[in-house]
């Protein structure tokens, strides 16, 4: 997928006014500025951030249309991919976690800069954020799929939907977990990599233990 492309599919896909347009475009200017204080993207994705980043991380707004009320969680939000693009093209509220002091100052540059009234910030370790009931749970790069499923659970409910780019592992995560996890999965291809793809999964929740015979 070109940089025209990129733009192009964004518009299909969703209505993008002009406000919209302009924070994206803000966002891509702040990041691309950021990379001299501190590594958020590969240095190999900078002339395709809109294709590599923006757009990777708009699709996944597409497989959360059954998703009820309640906040959108992004683990492990870095450079806010995908948490800054989902709050720029949804009005839900984004909740990014984040543990890296740098990366968290970062993202809040950017909501302030943004006027991202529906986004926030939390610094921390996922595993140490209080129960909730997210509406969708999103993680690019985060961790290994058994390992995010355990440090995130707390956050879910059977509604939740997880939605987790896996790139090209995909497939081999999702047989790895089924074991000692239960739940509906399903695997999208990606838009911007056809070697790449989406897990998509809800009612997730730990395989129960069978008990020895006595």
């Amino acid at each position: 997928m070109t940089e025209d492309e990129a733009r192009n599919w964004l518009q299909e896909n969703f209505t993008v006014p002009r406000e919209t347009w302009a924070k994206l475009e803000r966002y891509v200017a702040i990041l691309l500025n950021e990379m001299d204080e501190q590594n958020l993207i590969a240095e190999s994705t900078r002339a395709h951030i809109w294709a590599r980043h923006i757009v990777d991380s708009a699709q996944l707004l597409i497989h959360s249309k059954a998703a009820g009320q309640g906040d959108w969680v992004d683990l492990g939000s870095g450079a806010g991919l995908p948490g800054i693009v989902v709050a720029c093209l949804l009005e839900r509220p984004v909740l990014m976690v984040e543990s890296r002091r740098k990366r968290i100052d970062f993202l809040n540059r950017v909501i302030a800069d943004l006027g991202l009234k529906n986004a926030t910030i939390v610094g921390g370790r996922v595993e140490t954020l209080p129960p909730m009931r997210a509406a969708v749970i999103s993680a690019r790069a985060y961790a290994p799929l058994p390992k995010l499923l355990s440090s995130a659970l707390h956050l879910s409910d059977k509604n939740s939907i997880w939605i987790l780019p896996k790139g090209r592992n995909a497939q081999n995560e999702l047989e790895a977990v089924r074991p000692s996890w239960q739940a509906v999965f399903h695997v999208e291809p990606s838009v911007t990599d056809a070697d790449s793809a989406i897990l998509i999964a809800h009612s997730v929740k730990p395989v129960a233990k069978r008990k020895g015979r006595p």
